[in-house]
This record gives C-alpha cells, structure tokens and sequence, in this order.
C-alpha cells in the first residue's frame, strides 16, 4: 500500500511519463514480486521499460536495469524463453553505454551465465562466468571482492560437472581473497568456507568439512 501510494504520487507531480515514475513502477514491483504476485510486477516492470525507453532512450543503461530485472523475473518461473533476449539486451546496451570491459558488463554476463546453468548449458555459462571474471580481475583487480563472486560460480559450476579439483582451487582462492579484503569475520568467508565444507564431504573428507562448518557457523553466530 505504502508503495502504491509512492507511485501515485510521483505519477501526480511528474506524469505518468517520467523517470521517477519509472523509478517508484520498478519498487512497487520489487515488492509484488517478494509477495508472490509475478503477473503484477512483469506488467509494472514492463511499464518501467517503455517509459524510460521513452525518455531516456533505448540505448539508456537504466533501460538494461529494468530489462534484467523482468528477465529475473521470468528465470525464477522458469520462463527462460523470455529472459535469456532480455538479459541480451541489456548486456548489449551496456556493453555500448560503458565499453567491453566494465563491471556493469559482468554483471550482465553473470546473469546471463545464470540463466545457462538453471537450463543446464554449462558450457555457455561457463564462457560468461569466465568473461566476467577476466573483466573484474582487469579492471577492479585480481584480489577484489568481486573477483570471488566470479571464483565463486566457476567453482559452483565445476562441481557440478564434477570437476571437484578445479572447483577446490576456485573456491579456496575466493576464500583467499575474501579473507583478505574483508576480513575472517565476514559473512562472505562464511559462504567460502561452506562451500569448501560441501565439496569435501561429497568427496568424502568430513573431518575438514566439519572444521570449516565450525568456522563458517561462529562467524554466522556473531552476526
């Protein structure tokens, strides 16, 4: 309610054809999609897009924001037919708007590389994810933070194929990292050390895997 009434309102003082009505369109959204209500936030996300792409332009990186936005939308009902032109589109504007290699663009090729692996095209995905993460090492550094998000899915993705060693060493070098930029203590060495957990016990050293379970639970614990 208190969301619709946002959006009514910027629609009062701006129109209905603004870029903060455009704005308040993808929150309410936002919301209907957390409670379930798909049908509503594709039409309000669908809303989002001709008007920014009508005031700011087709070629508008906002326009691929809300692009990847409904195209979330429609992977998680597995309607993957519809989001995989959507996340192309959007990685094709901002591929124009900033260059090749910007951070914004591997985002965009995570998403992509996402969509590939819930259909089960691993090869694809594994071509996105390692794109983005030759674009985050070159750009924001080899021990960045987001670099182990990019560590992170290739290690997912070589586990699942059941390249356990490749995986081990993706994951431990984003343990690595994360323990150095953002310290032991944080919830993303957590998630590192989960990961190692699970991949030892499918390959049967439980004794390591509990220990860093231990680990990864008393970090949870302080938070």
């Amino acid at each position: 309610l208190l969301y619709d009434r946002a959006l009514a309102i910027k629609e009062k003082v701006f129109g209905p054809q603004h870029p903060n009505v455009a704005l308040g369109l993808n929150n309410l959204a936002e919301v209907c999609r957390a409670q379930g209500n798909h049908a509503r936030a594709e039409s309000l996300y669908k809303r989002a897009i001709a008007i920014k792409e009508k005031t700011l332009g087709s070629g508008h990186p906002s326009v691929a924001t809300s692009m990847n936005n409904l195209a979330s939308l429609y992977q998680a009902g597995r309607e993957y037919a519809k989001a995989e032109p959507l996340f192309k589109r959007a990685l094709a504007i901002r591929e124009k708007a900033y260059g090749n290699d910007h951070p914004s663009v591997a985002t965009s090729l995570d998403n992509l590389a996402s969509l590939y692996e819930a259909q089960n095209r691993l090869s694809q995905a594994e071509t996105q994810y390692r794109r983005a993460l030759d674009i985050r090492e070159k750009t924001l550094g080899v021990e960045h933070h987001s670099a182990a998000t990019s560590l992170d899915n290739l290690g997912r993705l070589c586990e699942s194929q059941g390249h356990q060693g490749r995986a081990e060493l993706y994951y431990n070098r984003a343990l690595r990292i994360r323990e150095k930029t953002l310290g032991a203590n944080d919830p993303a060495v957590a998630t590192s050390l989960e990961n190692l957990a699970a991949l030892y016990k499918s390959t049967g050293r439980e004794t390591a895997a509990v220990s860093l379970e231990a680990r990864a639970a008393a970090i949870r614990a302080k938070r």
